[in-house]
């Protein structure tokens, strides 16, 4: 039985007790294990270790604790309603009204990161503790979306690590591109020589500016990863060309037929986070898209972690259980699980802080009822920082509501879920 999941607010030691650790690093899978927590951060672990004065003692009962899981690239915080455009903020359009490409790598999309969103708890309580959040560009802009970063979801306005360049290539972002993805190439060459000087900033043809040269550059210095939306096997091969080339560090976002070039990207050392239901191709660029994408990767030595297309911002704690079905179909459990945690942990910068329990590393942690890649298993509690959250969300509440028993309406009472103390 689990005791002492509602916590006071206030730092204090916590002894998480006869779990089974799935630590996401190189100590792998730990039974019977216990994890001290101390000032929001893994003190120690290991078995039958002596609980601190004072400390809170959670009895796990051998269920399995993780690391909180990624999210994906989401909107999470600058995304609340799709449908209602005052409340996105994750797309960049100047040059909608001219018809002129506008390119702005500088656009940053953390500054309009809103802590406060209702999405936050529907996704925290089952286990999503970060995401990514992703830049795009919409009528006007160009294949290069802007900036993005990962961000906790504890209520913390700052990233949690570097900025990380959106680019959109393929078939999708064709209308970005003069109708063609071989200008595509085009235009990112040109941005590059923009970037080193070769063309001048006053430029007629210039698609730069100032701060947006900067960025470029810092990217094209390794300064940053940047995560290319891209599926077709063909874009895959020229865009591994194009980041040799220039020294880009490149994730790959998408990737329906990555498997397709696994050797190569294995060798890059290049990361590919797939959707792995993504097995009915609804473009031509995903022809060879296939349930087996996520496991023929990790045979050839690909670091695979996974983010969902569609509404990703809203439905981001499914990802575990896109995770579970490239395990379904091949990928080991142990790889299915690191796709959620180290493996974007150490793609996106935050592995210092992220991604894995280990001593010194925040203690972002999910004690689940089972098997956190099943469909059954539920999050019974997730802490941030050592604190424990409280494991309600807008749509918890809204529940609980609706399962209110009220005065049946025959009686003059109110219809169920609408009791009078709430119907000011």
């Amino acid at each position: 039985m689990l005791s002492c999941l509602a916590l006071t607010a206030q730092a204090q030691d916590v002894l998480i007790r006869d779990a089974t650790v799935h630590t996401g690093g190189a100590q792998g899978t730990l039974e019977n294990t216990d994890v001290l927590v101390r000032n929001g951060r893994i003190a120690a672990i290991g078995a039958g270790l002596a609980t601190p004065a004072g400390a809170q003692v959670v009895e796990a009962g051998d269920r399995p604790l993780t690391p909180t899981l990624f999210g994906g690239v989401t909107g999470i915080g600058i995304e609340e309603v799709s449908g209602e455009r005052s409340t996105v903020d994750n797309t960049l359009a100047l040059g909608a009204e001219t018809h002129l490409m506008t390119v702005r790598p500088e656009f940053d999309v953390t500054l309009a990161f809103n802590p406060a969103s209702i999405l936050i708890p529907v996704n925290r309580i089952e286990g999503i503790g970060w995401t990514l959040i992703g830049a795009g560009s919409d009528e006007g802009g160009s294949i290069i979306g802007g900036q993005g970063a990962v961000m906790r979801l504890d209520g913390s306005v700052d990233p949690a690590g570097p900025n990380v360049l959106f680019v959109d290539l393929g078939s999708d972002a064709a209308e970005l591109s003069g109708r063609s993805r071989a200008a595509q190439w085009m235009i990112l060459d040109q941005l590059i020589d923009e970037a080193r000087g070769r063309i001048a900033a006053d430029a007629n043809a210039a698609l730069l500016t100032p701060a947006g040269r900067a960025t470029l550059k810092k990217y094209l210095d390794g300064g940053g990863r940047v995560a290319v939306e891209v599926d077709r096997a063909a874009d895959i091969r020229q865009l591994l060309r194009w980041s040799d080339r220039h020294g880009v560090e490149i994730a790959i976002v998408g990737g329906a037929e990555a498997w397709k070039l696994a050797p190569q990207l294995a060798a890059a050392k290049v990361p590919v986070f797939v959707d792995p239901l993504n097995n009915l191709p609804d473009s031509f660029d995903q022809i060879g898209a296939s349930l087996e994408n996520a496991a023929r990767l990790d045979a050839a030595g690909v670091a695979v972690g996974f983010s969902q297309g569609g509404d990703a911002s809203h439905n981001a704690r499914k990802v575990r259980q896109l995770a579970g079905n490239a395990v379904a179909n091949g990928l080991p459990w142990d790889d299915g699980l690191a796709g959620l945690t180290s493996v974007p942990a150490r793609a996106f910068g935050v592995a210092d802080e992220l991604g894995s329990i280990a001593i010194g590393k925040r203690a972002d942690l999910v004690l689940w009822s089972g098997d956190p890649l099943e469909v059954n298993a539920v999050a019974l509690q997730v802490w941030m920082d050592g604190e424990p959250i409280e494991m309600r969300s807008r749509q918890t509440e809204l529940r609980d509501r609706y399962l209110r028993q009220q005065a049946p309406r025959a009686n003059g009472g109110l219809p169920r879920a609408y009791p009078a103390a709430d119907s000011r």
